[in-house]
């Protein structure tokens, strides 16, 4: 098969390229996937430098978020939630391949209406934002929403999550065409932090001064975020993609009765994995009443992100902010060329 396979750390995606290895063997718990599409993530950048906080051993195939069609089934039928010929979409260590073998925990079926490339971005982005927004910040009907990164694919997913939920949504971004794009989603309202660094007092005047009822921050602005805030308002811990890991004056919490919760979502398959099912349900069916839509970048070229060759570009598009929602790299014509 062709992938993206490390036999040493890079200092960057430009480094990557892409080769014919062996195909994955499953194991007897194991679907093997033909993968017609993959989905870039950040911690695919720290991945790859070896400075994420899961690094496989070497060699290994990079990439985690993919899309593609059931080739086999496991062996062992205890697993047989799927067929041979399901069109799935998942997470598992080596998305960067035209083949990868999956535990079912990891796979879903992709929405009807639905394309590869769509799929290849929901896996991760749509129960983060789900799970966030009504377990651990429980948004109700005319909440105010603040949502940091906004024009990232967590935050387009948080932004239609929330306006299912029937809140008033206030978004940060930087530039024109992403200010439009998350106008796109359903932002009732975007402020450029760029035009206006004090965007705290924004939120305050957008607010009519009754301040944010819920903070979803992705990039690490909790301190600034906490200058309006609504009293018993609910902030939401989900990433540092900002590179700052803040430390939070406990007084601010107190007088405001400000809860300050965290949001990671992977940690539920190990501690609460009951509550998944529950999350991909509400998903779906939002999905189902035409209230979440795809998040994928849409170049100007759609060749740019053709084949596995164009991944080290996909991440680097995703590295310098150069892209908006979920980079996704096709690779249909290299699988089906293998056929």
């Amino acid at each position: 098969m062709h992938a993206i396979q490390l036999s040493s750390i890079v200092e960057g995606p430009s480094q990557l390229t892409a080769s014919y290895v062996r195909d994955p063997i499953p194991k007897s718990n194991e679907y093997l996937i033909d993968i017609y599409a993959c989905g870039m993530n950040f911690f695919d950048l720290l991945q790859i430098r070896g400075k994420y906080q899961n690094q496989p051993t070497l060699p290994w195939i990079a990439g985690s978020e993919f899309s593609g069609v059931i080739v086999s089934v496991p062996d062992d039928k205890r697993f047989n939630k799927f067929n041979k010929g399901d069109r799935v979409f998942g997470a598992e260590q080596g998305a960067f391949a035209t083949k990868v073998s999956v535990p079912e925990t990891q796979l879903q079926l992709i929405p009807d209406g639905w394309s590869f490339q769509d799929a290849a971005a929901l896996y991760l982005t749509g129960p983060t934002s789900v799970a966030g927004l009504t377990l651990r910040a429980n948004v109700q009907k005319g909440d105010w929403v603040l949502i940091h990164g906004a024009a990232g694919g967590v935050g387009l997913s948080a932004i239609q999550v929330a306006k299912a939920l029937g809140a008033h949504v206030i978004a940060t971004s930087s530039g024109s065409s992403n200010i439009q794009i998350c106008k796109s989603y359903g932002a009732d309202h975007v402020i450029d932090y760029l035009k206006f660094p004090n965007w705290d007092e924004e939120a305050m005047k957008v607010s009519g001064n009754h301040g944010v009822d819920v903070v979803w921050d992705t990039v690490g602005l909790i301190s600034q975020s906490l200058k309006c805030v609504a009293f018993g308002a609910r902030v939401v811990v989900v990433g540092f993609v900002g590179g700052d890991i803040e430390s939070i004056k406990a007084n601010r919490v107190l007088l405001k009765n400000i809860s300050i919760v965290g949001l990671h979502w992977g940690a539920y398959s190990t501690n609460e994995p009951h509550t998944i099912p529950k999350i991909w349900d509400r998903l779906f069916k939002l999905i189902a009443d035409k209230k979440f839509r795809s998040i994928v970048y849409q170049p100007q070229d759609k060749v740019e992100l053709e084949g596995l060759s164009t991944v080290g570009h996909a991440l680097h598009l995703l590295q310098k902010r150069a892209s908006w929602g979920k980079v996704v790299v096709n690779v249909t014509t290299e699988v089906t060329a293998n056929l």
